[in-house]
């Protein structure tokens, strides 16, 4: 898609002449002398409909510079050019706070030389606005409620997780050190990675061949943008690290868990190290208060004798690394197992052996029996691979252990080039 720029013409050979753009040293390039208009001359300045290749910038037409306005072709509108009165000082008075001296008998506003006005009192009888009876004298109208001290305002509750902001600030830099030749296949780079350029390559050289005009060799282009990929990798982390350090406390955990691991894709720099060793302090502040956390909920929900509290505690712990303290782990087995009992509620009974197949500690969970009931009994067959002891129970061989019913995350691989 062509756009249009100034150009400056730098020089003049027989057929070929060479610009660069306005007033800057960059874009530049070569054009035809036949494109240019009658007169033009080394310093002349042009308009320019351009488009811009992989291999560099094609001039597709020059136009004449810009020509006055036609509604003032010899520039002859008047300027309106404001005048000052007086010395040119300004004197800002600003009102007191509050509503001002009240306006009890003659104390009124400065400034205020509006005459009294006839009030209707409460008993009909006409007095002055400067008359006004004292607040003893007054008619009753009922007992106005007291009015509370005002106390101060408590700082605001905290805000909910956000995302990290998006910064452009290192790719803008490293932009700006990159040749014409490279700067369009840094941003191809920075847009979807290799595929992206090559996909760029592709659809340039299927125009190319459709206009009769030469294509680019692709193996070239590849070779620029190996050469680029790890500047351009590095800078779009230091803007993720960059953000995520702005959002401070308020980024969700998992966003800074992930600027902390994609760091493993780049080499990093002095820069990036400083970035990368302060989310990592971060992170590991933000973990060990959650682990205490759930540490002290789960130690309460232990000396509750709250059973579905502690294995859903236990089965979601703040994250992947934290486990179950083994004399902790020990008194949640023989709290689940004293609950599920044969005298148990169906229902409280089923939900407990359904919240313990999702922990790590069910395989030592020894129920002492099953209710009289079908829908128990399918459920203990259900769950017999994940808690052994409801085989026995059932008198039915164990089971192997059923496979895990959560999607395990596949570990982060490196950027495919």
């Amino acid at each position: 898609m062509s756009r249009r720029i100034e150009i400056e013409i730098t020089s003049l050979n027989g057929d070929t002449a060479t610009w660069r753009a306005a007033g800057a040293k960059l874009p530049k390039g070569s054009l035809n002398t036949s494109l240019l208009p009658s007169g033009a001359a080394v310093g002349s300045v042009f308009r320019a409909d351009v488009e811009q290749y992989m291999e560099g910038i094609d001039v597709l037409a020059v136009l004449a510079p810009k020509t006055a306005s036609p509604l003032d072709p010899k520039n002859e509108r008047l300027a309106l050019i404001p005048t000052s009165k007086g010395d040119g000082e300004v004197t800002v008075t600003y009102a007191p706070k509050g509503r001002g001296p009240r306006r009890d008998g003659d104390a009124r506003r400065d400034g205020d030389k509006r005459p009294s006005r006839p009030r209707r009192d409460g008993d009909g009888g006409d007095k002055p606005r400067g008359e006004r009876p004292a607040r003893g004298e007054r008619p009753a109208r009922g007992e106005r409620p007291a009015r509370g001290e005002r106390t101060e305002r408590g700082p605001r509750g905290p805000r909910g997780p956000v995302e990290a902001p998006v910064l452009t600030i290192h790719r803008n830099a490293l932009l700006a050190t990159l040749s014409p030749e490279q700067l369009p296949v840094a941003e191809q780079l920075l847009r979807g990675g290799m595929p992206a350029v090559r996909a760029a390559v592709a659809e340039q050289n299927k125009n190319a061949a459709a206009q009769g005009r030469p294509t680019v060799d692709a193996a070239t282009i590849d070779r620029i943008a190996e050469d680029l990929l790890g500047r351009t990798g590095l800078a779009m982390w230091k803007d993720r690290a960059a953000g995520a350090i702005s959002a401070g406390r308020e980024l969700r955990l998992r966003d800074l868990r992930a600027v902390v691991t994609a760091a493993k894709t780049v080499t990093l720099d002095d820069e990036a190290r400083t970035q990368l060793k302060e989310l990592q302090t971060a992170l590991t502040a933000r973990l060990e208060h959650l682990r205490t956390q759930w540490t002290e909920k789960l130690d309460a929900a232990i000396a509750g004798n709250k059973v579905q509290d502690a294995l859903a505690l236990v089965a979601r712990p703040p994250d992947m690394s934290t486990r179950v303290a083994a004399d902790t782990a020990t008194k949640v087995v023989a709290m689940v197992s004293n609950a599920l009992s044969a005298d148990q509620d169906p229902t409280v009974w089923k939900e407990i052996v359904t919240l313990a197949v999702n922990t790590t500690i069910r395989r030592n969970v020894k129920p002492s029996g099953i209710p009289a009931d079908e829908s128990c009994k399918e459920v203990a067959t259900r769950y017999a691979g994940a808690i052994p002891e409801l085989a026995k129970l059932l008198g039915m061989k164990v089971p192997p252990p059923p496979p895990p019913s959560r999607n395990t995350r596949r570990p982060a691989t490196r950027r495919s080039s």
